[in-house]
């Protein structure tokens, strides 16, 4: 009788190890592998991944987040790119984007993401999106807010001790090889928006490209561009296209 009862109560808890097992294994499982309902509301919406400007940081797009949620975004479909500024754009930033645009795919099931940039960082984002193998097919929408896209002038400031400024000069080796070819390559949507009172691109129409869907937003300091209510609802409608 004793060795009955043993035997069961040994049964009882295989039983109860078999079933916990079952339970860590399917909610394991379920966080390796959404269901499909779950993967198809991770998409379901393009997420933004916004790219700040030189001496910068991703605090400058509080305005246009919160403008987005507005509009129906979530936190978890708007991400912000950090990185140092003081680097070169094709040597290491655009590469640091690629992982990151890589990273917020993996994270959110989508298949591709749009790009919201700022000055200096038209750049990089340009620079990855050209250059930087899956950049083209990742991404749908482009956008470049006061975008030293053909170099600047004011970039020779501080070009003799920093890569980046010596990037956005005129003529730079980041700058001859964006314009080689087509500006906005591939099935990309591209937007640029410009301003004739800004007082860090010189020239003023260094920011529109070849290509683009290029925006005049009236005059506009250089990082006004970024709170700016018009511009604003100019990107939140060119992103819904």
């Amino acid at each position: 009788m004793l060795r009955l009862r043993a035997r069961l109560r040994a049964r009882v808890g295989l039983v109860a190890l078999l079933a916990l097992m079952a339970s860590v294994f399917v909610t394991q499982a379920g966080q390796a592998a959404p269901s499909a309902s779950a993967s198809a509301q991770a998409v379901a919406r393009t997420p933004v991944v916004f790219v700040h400007g030189y001496n910068a940081d991703p605090g400058v797009w509080g305005g246009l987040r919160e403008d987005l949620k507005a509009d129906g975004y979530t936190d978890a479909e708007l991400f912000s790119f950090g990185y140092d500024t003081h680097r070169s754009v094709n040597e290491a930033i655009a590469g640091e984007l690629a992982a990151y645009v890589a990273d917020v795919k993996r994270r959110t099931g989508a298949s591709r993401v749009d790009l919201v940039s700022h000055s200096f960082g038209s750049l990089v984002s340009r620079w990855y999106v050209k250059f930087e193998g899956a950049g083209q097919s990742s991404v749908a929408h482009w956008v470049s807010l006061a975008g030293p896209n053909h170099g600047t002038s004011t970039a020779w400031a501080c070009a003799l001790w920093d890569q980046a400024c010596r990037d956005m000069t005129p003529g730079s080796y980041v700058q001859k090889k964006l314009a080689e070819g087509d500006e906005t390559p591939g099935a990309v949507r591209y937007a640029t928006w410009w301003s004739n009172c800004d007082e860090v691109i010189n020239p003023d129409n260094s920011v529109p490209l070849t290509g683009a869907t290029n925006n005049a937003a009236g005059c506009l300091d250089h990082n006004a561009l970024l709170g700016d209510d018009g511009v604003s609802a100019g990107v939140r409608a060119f992103l819904a296209s």
